[in-house]
């Protein structure tokens, strides 16, 4: 992109620009400089209109602030195209400060993408830097203290992980995303269908309670068990949860687990490569599995 405007808009903001200044200076001007003799009316004997002209020191102040700009325009880009006798742009600013950036942290950010994660564990400079980068890109959905919300994004400090929480799978998922799908099975189960597999899921933790509900688990086998496994332990793979442990994302009452077999669940985790670098992915990489070693 441009660090100024070309063409017609740059003629148009110095002509505009030109044009404002010498209207304040002639405004300035015909007040201050321009006095005629003014006899006031009188009306009722003694009243008279007030003639009394604004201070001068306004129109020193005034005066003043023309140099300033005039100086300013002179210095720095405002006139259109002209970039100015300093030739100064913002965008060559931010290139500077993000050369300048470089040069006093880029050794400690290589350090930080090839240092082992035990050794970022136990620096609390880089997991306070962690924190705040899981603050700014990560907390809005999982909550400030990593421990999900909303019956809709998980938990990420405890061990179970839909995806796999090893440090390579967690790092798959903060970079690509991710990106769940549990289809809706009210059509090919039907209403009592749905019921039956639903309590067959929620018993499945139970061998007991599990055998009472012989029609869900034939249902179960006949359309479950691809992907969350003939246990139920679901698939890091897929995206299968786990069937069979106390976490349930979307709810575990009865309700809950019978609407995502009926309805289905349709979970987002955004890409965050394009967003975050090298070295943010491997501090918030770090940040959740500190508690893991």
């Amino acid at each position: 992109m441009a660090d100024l405007p070309s063409g017609f808009w740059a003629g148009w903001i110095a002509v505009l620009t030109i044009v404002s200044l010498i209207g304040l200076i002639w405004l300035s001007l015909s007040i201050y400089m321009s006095r005629e003799e003014y006899k006031s009316p009188v009306w009722d004997e003694n009243l008279r209109e007030g003639s009394t002209p604004a201070p001068l020191w306004w129109f020193w102040l005034m005066f003043a602030l023309l140099i300033f700009s005039d100086i300013y325009l002179v210095l720095y880009p405002g006139l259109g195209s002209y970039r100015g006798a300093l030739d100064w742009s913002q965008g060559r600013r931010l290139v500077h400060s993000k050369v300048a950036y470089n040069d006093d942290f880029e050794g400690v950010r290589k350090l930080v993408e090839v240092a082992p994660l035990e050794t970022l564990h136990d620096d609390p400079d880089v997991m306070a830097s962690a924190g705040r980068g899981f603050a700014r890109n990560c907390a809005a959905c999982h909550g400030s203290d990593g421990k999900g919300q909303a019956s809709y994004f998980p938990n990420l400090i405890d061990d179970n992980w839909q995806w796999g929480g090893s440090a390579n799978q967690i790092e798959q998922s903060i970079r690509m995303g991710r990106q769940g799908a549990m289809p809706a099975w009210a059509d090919a189960l039907g209403e009592d269908g749905v019921t039956q597999v639903t309590q067959y899921v929620i018993a499945m933790g139970d061998d007991e309670a599990a055998q009472e509900h012989d029609k869900g688990q034939e249902l179960y086998e006949q359309f479950c068990v691809a992907c969350h496994g003939i246990e139920g332990t679901g698939n890091v793979m897929l995206g299968a949860p786990s069937l069979v442990d106390d976490t349930w994302l979307y709810g575990s009452a009865e309700a809950d687990v019978e609407h995502s077999i009926a309805i289905g669940r349709n979970g987002v985790m955004p890409a965050f490569q394009d967003r975050l670098d090298e070295t943010q992915i491997r501090m918030l990489v770090a940040w959740l599995t500190r508690d893991s070693d």
